[in-house]
């Protein structure tokens, strides 16, 4: 263990949350992560943002040990004996036991041991909690005491979240970095993984989350470079900005461990109390695909016509009003182009990594994943963290096969699901207008949407964990059609008879063609069964005779 009264090791301390497969929530060490990682569940922080850096700080040490690994058929040894190399991992650790102390007083892990201001200032925890919001107290529980000290083991997940998605806007000036102007820091984006959509896999327990994340040196996806070390294996940062030819990143190790700031903690192994906050290396994310393996890309129009070439990827944050169900398409590997132009978006290398496995019968195709979604939500110009989003989905690993019959049906049904919903929008507007309303943007449709994304959101989940490879597509894509019919035609049914009588008696309009058409609520009802039965054809039923009747 480490000395209580002068440092906090990493390695040995309690520091990092993860629930065991009881559901009971317990700290471990870093070695300990590793050690235990058949036995835990998950790793469990505060925030989901904390503990996707969390985890791809242990991704970095996990590579480190395992040379990459090299190569499919070393990453199949691992996934089939389901060991991590812990000996491997405990000696490479030793060697750098000193780069994790978090209060060393020459080289603190991820800080900067001399890191000051032009002035004297007073630092308090607020700027490296994030949920906190800054000049906002009232909105967090977290008050008084709590805001006074910390403990190092809930410094040390802040200061790894701080590095990966610490807010922009006016930092602490630094002494002995140029771009300081008047004893400000400013702007330089937000930290890294601010700006990725970013996605990883969870298994059955920790072991299979930190191995199908493991994405071992393939040619044509990243490129070896002994260049890259991970920033404990390197020279301590100072408060300057690292020069552009030195800083990298030179592969994963670099980038998972990028110090997007320069930080200083304050206080000893009984308390932090404090945290200086300055600028530290900027990233640019452009065309970063083939490198960073955990996030979702698209193409940016903007940047293709100002650089005039094609294609540039950039990283899409998740859209936050959007469950992730709703946007599976995005998630999933894009089908074979029929034509020669680039794929306007680009799913996490991770994905297409266990899709490859899948298909060559490396993972059972009777295996379950959970593909977990998570990123920030930053408010005016990145300068606060205003929304986290996070967001998971149970399914058979065939799902994420290209050419998959699964894959194809659990697509079919996202895009069931938003016609029918299209259609009762459509309905509430009809509504609004025969009562003789004006602005059929009063709301009425937006929450005639909203109730029925949230009626269909657990049933969709449920419906798509069932899938595996003894489904039949058709079978499963019409019970959900039916699902979804009987929650929608209720909802619209509730729409109707809420309507009033304003809208029963309805009134007389103009359409586009300057035909004379009267709108009452009967006429909207007829024309949502209608919209409803065209959205879901599976579900409809059918006015043709069976060929017994026929006959």
């Amino acid at each position: 263990m480490s000395d209580r009264t002068t440092g906090f090791s990493l390695i040995d301390e309690e520091w990092i949350p993860v629930l065991d497969a009881a559901g009971q929530r317990r700290d471990v060490s870093l070695l300990g992560l590793f050690e235990q990682a058949g036995d835990a569940r998950m790793i469990a922080c505060e925030l989901p943002t904390q503990t996707f850096a969390v985890l791809r700080l242990a991704l970095a040490i996990l590579h480190r040990t395992t040379g990459g690994p090299v190569g499919e058929a070393a990453w199949r040894a691992l996934w089939r004996d389901r060991k991590l190399p812990t000996a491997d991992i405990a000696d490479y650790l030793e060697a750098f036991r000193d780069r994790f102390d978090l209060l060393h007083p020459e080289h603190p892990f991820y800080q900067v041991a001399d890191l000051r201001a032009g002035k004297e200032n007073t630092y308090g925890l607020t700027r490296l909690i994030a949920d906190v919001p800054n000049n906002l107290p009232f909105l967090t529980t977290r008050a008084g005491a709590g805001l006074k000290s910390i403990s190092p083991a809930e410094a040390a997940r802040w200061l790894v979240h701080c590095q990966a998605y610490d807010p922009s806007g006016i930092k602490t000036g630094a002494v002995g970095d140029p771009r300081v102007k008047g004893g400000r820091g400013y702007p330089i984006g937000a930290a890294t993984l601010g700006w990725l959509g970013g996605v990883y896999l969870e298994g059955g327990n920790l072991l299979e989350t930190l191995l199908l994340n493991l994405i071992p040196i393939a040619p044509g996806w990243r490129t070896e470079d002994e260049r890259d070390l991970p920033a404990w294996e390197r020279e301590p940062q100072v408060a300057a900005e690292e020069a552009i030819s030195t800083r990298g990143p030179y592969g994963l190790l670099g980038l998972y461990t990028w110090q997007s700031r320069r930080i200083r903690l304050f206080g000893d192994a009984d308390g932090i109390t404090g945290a200086m906050i300055s600028n530290g290396d900027p990233f640019d994310w452009q065309d970063r695909h083939l490198l960073e393996p955990m996030s979702v890309w698209g193409r940016s129009g903007p940047r293709e016509r100002d650089q005039k070439r094609t294609p540039i990827y950039l990283p899409r944050t998740h859209d936050h009003s959007r469950t992730l169900w709703r946007g599976l398409e995005t998630l999933l590997p894009a089908p074979p182009s029929s034509n020669s132009e680039p794929p306007q978006r680009l799913s996490p290398m991770v994905v297409q990594w266990l899709s490859r496995l899948t298909v060559a019968g490396v993972v059972g195709a009777d295996f379950q994943v959970r593909p977990r979604a998570v990123s920030a939500i930053y408010g005016a110009k990145q300068a606060v963290i205003d929304e986290v989003f996070s967001d998971a989905l149970t399914m058979n690993v065939l799902v994420l096969v290209e050419e998959s019959a699964l894959r194809t049906t659990a697509v079919d049904a996202a895009a069931d699901a938003e016609a029918a919903v299209r259609a009762l929008r459509r309905l509430a507007e009809n509504l609004a207008r025969a009562a003789g309303s004006r602005d059929t943007d009063s709301g009425d449709a937006e929450r005639a949407a909203e109730r029925a994304y949230a009626l269909l959101d657990q049933a969709f989940r449920t419906w798509l964990a069932r899938l595996g490879p003894d489904s039949d597509p058709v079978a499963e894509r019409t019970s959900w059609q039916q699902l979804v019919r009987r929650a929608v035609a209720r909802l619209g049914g509730e729409l109707v008879a809420a309507a009033g009588p304003a809208a029963w008696v309805g009134r007389s309009e103009t359409d586009r063609s300057g035909r004379e058409l009267h709108l009452s609520s009967s006429q909207a009802e007829a024309w949502f069964r209608t919209g409803l039965a065209k959205a879901l054809p599976l579900a409809a039923p059918s006015s043709q005779p069976t060929q017994k009747e026929a006959a």
